[in-house]
């Protein structure tokens, strides 16, 4: 009699799942397993999504690579020669420096205030990260904030509380300083200048909400800050589109291991005390089919995990995904983890001649001056754009203008037609004093910019919007994870665990076989010191592939 080759059922065609699907069928013989890959969508990819736009070639989804020291998205992507293209593609020319730093109202910010709150922001998150610092002013108010930031009825602080606080230290080392860093019209420190400086800050503080996904930077956890690992080197997107990273860890896969609209609804697993047939799992399909496997690797999102266990916290109807219910230490990790939405909003604009560039700008969003049209414009700028802090084209010479969008705005963004989305963009383009034939400029006249746009129809610039979508799409339910205040590394570490966690049971004095690695998890929000990356799913994918290699001593562990 022939043994039954164990399945194993691998839930999404993201990064994570296609990282071991990948790794399976490389380090094993196609004779050792059955694979199947389901996918809920049309498309593998997950969070990963590369389109065009305007003729450029840009990214919906995951768009850059942090840090090419070490990532393994880098080597593959530097192996398959996709970093390289002839096609204009998004940030071909590395991130936008020295933005133009714009207020409410039409004034341009000078760089002296603009380079000493950043250099204050960016010391805050380092001593957060616990990064080697040399004695500073802004390093001893840091770790002064550790100790003087409130924290909330348990003790814990947030990364919000801990900058802000850093901020009135700041404010306080000011006006106290008979010899200040910089001047304000002569005078030391004035009610303008500090409203300013605020303004600088909240650029930096609404870039984070982006880099986490966090609504508020209140829900960020400051002790796990130190935990967060990133790699060394540049940052840079991938040429031909972090798609292709994908497809050639999909190309080893043998043909139809990939079955598309394959929307799971149910998982069954057993847990102690529980019968099962041939294998221990079986996963139902909205389709009404049903698929056995030995072993499952989920590698859906924190969010999907949350609307599964009744823990959404985007409105839906709540669904019970597995039965039983996973046991209550994996449900309050899942729950107790942060996980937000994040959504990007390209432009087209009609340049007023081939030769227009658009500048990089920053705003600030506190009106200043007293003229009259910024008094006529101010209250035109909708709510969803007050915590946008930039706009600038996708690359130097493109006419695809790029802005992002985090927690509350960014669903709203999803909720608006295109044309609320032109006017909203519009209307606070005007409220900073851009119109047609206006000259943006940071005051150096060999810097000085051409602005795109119309002074009495500025609804005209704009020829097409195009969005991501991710806090309503149900495959999804947002865009990665954080570090919530209230849970730990020691959470993201439960939601990692295999279950079941027993391999026995015991009943009536007999001794019950539970059988192990039935639900495996991966993806970003599994890895504790590099969750919310592509390249946490990448090594997420690895180590539960690794798991079941091990498990069956398919391959020599000294090649994992």
């Amino acid at each position: 009699m022939v043994a039954r080759k164990p399945r194993i059922v691998i839930i999404g065609a993201g990064m994570a799942g296609l990282t071991a699907a990948n790794r399976l069928v490389q380090a094993a013989s196609n004779e050792c397993f059955d694979l199947v890959v389901v996918e809920a969508s049309n498309r593998i990819g997950g969070r990963i999504f590369t389109s065009e736009f305007g003729g450029d070639r840009i990214e919906l989804g995951a768009t850059w690579i942090h840090g090419i020291g070490g990532s393994p998205v880098y080597k593959i992507a530097e192996r398959i020669g996709s970093l390289e293209s002839e096609k204009p593609w998004e940030r071909m020319d590395g991130f936008p420096e020295d933005p133009i730093v714009k207020a409410e109202g039409g004034l341009t910010v000078d760089s002296s205030i603009v380079q000493s709150i950043s250099r204050l922001y960016k010391t805050l998150m380092d001593v957060a990260q616990a990064k080697p610092l040399p004695d500073t002013l802004e390093t001893q108010i840091a770790r002064d904030a550790v100790e003087l930031a409130p924290r909330n009825e348990d003790g814990k602080l947030s990364i919000g509380a801990f900058v802000r606080q850093g901020l009135e230290s700041f404010w306080g080392d000011q006006e106290n300083d008979p010899e200040p860093a910089y001047l304000s019209n002569g005078n030391a420190f004035t009610a303008k200048q500090k409203l300013l400086e605020e303004g600088v800050f909240s650029i930096h503080e609404s870039t984070e909400r982006t880099y986490t996904s966090a609504d508020s930077l209140l829900d960020l956890d400051f002790e796990a800050e130190k935990e967060y690992r990133e790699f060394p080197g540049e940052q840079i997107t991938i040429a031909k589109g972090y798609s292709t990273v994908l497809k050639s860890l999909a190309s080893v896969l043998p043909a139809g291991t990939i079955q598309f609209g394959k929307k799971v609804e149910k998982i069954e697993w057993t847990d102690a005390g529980e019968t099962y047939s041939e294998t221990p799992v079986h996963l139902h399909f909205e389709d009404g089919s049903v698929m056995d496997a030995d072993h499952v690797i989920l590698t859906v999102s924190l969010g999907v995990l949350k609307a599964g266990t009744g823990q959404g916290s985007i409105k839906g109807k709540p669904q019970a995904l597995f039965h039983p219910p996973l046991p209550s230490c994996k449900v309050n990790a899942i729950s107790k983890l942060g996980f937000g939405v994040v959504n990007k909003l390209f432009l087209e604009i009609d340049p007023l001649d081939a030769d227009c560039l658009y500048p990089f700008l920053n705003f600030i969003f506190s009106e200043f001056g007293n003229s009259k049209k910024s008094e006529e414009t101010k209250h035109k700028v909708p709510w969803w754009m007050r915590k946008t802090i930039s706009l600038c084209p996708i690359y130097r010479e493109s006419h695809v203008l790029l802005a992002w969008f985090a927690g509350e705005e960014a669903l709203e963004l999803e909720r608006l037609s295109e044309e609320e989305i032109i006017k909203g963009v519009s209307d606070t383009l005007a409220s900073f004093g851009l119109r047609a034939g206006a000259n943006v400029t940071d005051g150096k006249e060999n810097r000085e910019r051409q602005v795109a746009g119309n002074a009495e129809k500025i609804n005209g610039v704009f020829r097409h919007v195009l969005r991501s979508r991710w806090g309503f799409d149900p495959l999804f339910r947002g865009s990665y994870s954080y570090v919530a205040v209230g849970s730990s590394g020691q959470d993201i570490d439960r939601l990692a665990e295999p279950l079941p966690k027993r391999a026995t049971s015991q009943q009536n004095h007999c001794t019950i076989f539970i059988p192990p690695l039935q639900l495996l998890f991966a993806g970003e929000a599994t890895h504790r010191t590099h969750y919310s990356t592509t390249h946490g799913a990448h090594f997420s994918g690895l180590r539960e592939a690794n798991r079941l290699l091990q498990h069956y001593g398919w391959t020599n562990l000294e090649q994992l």
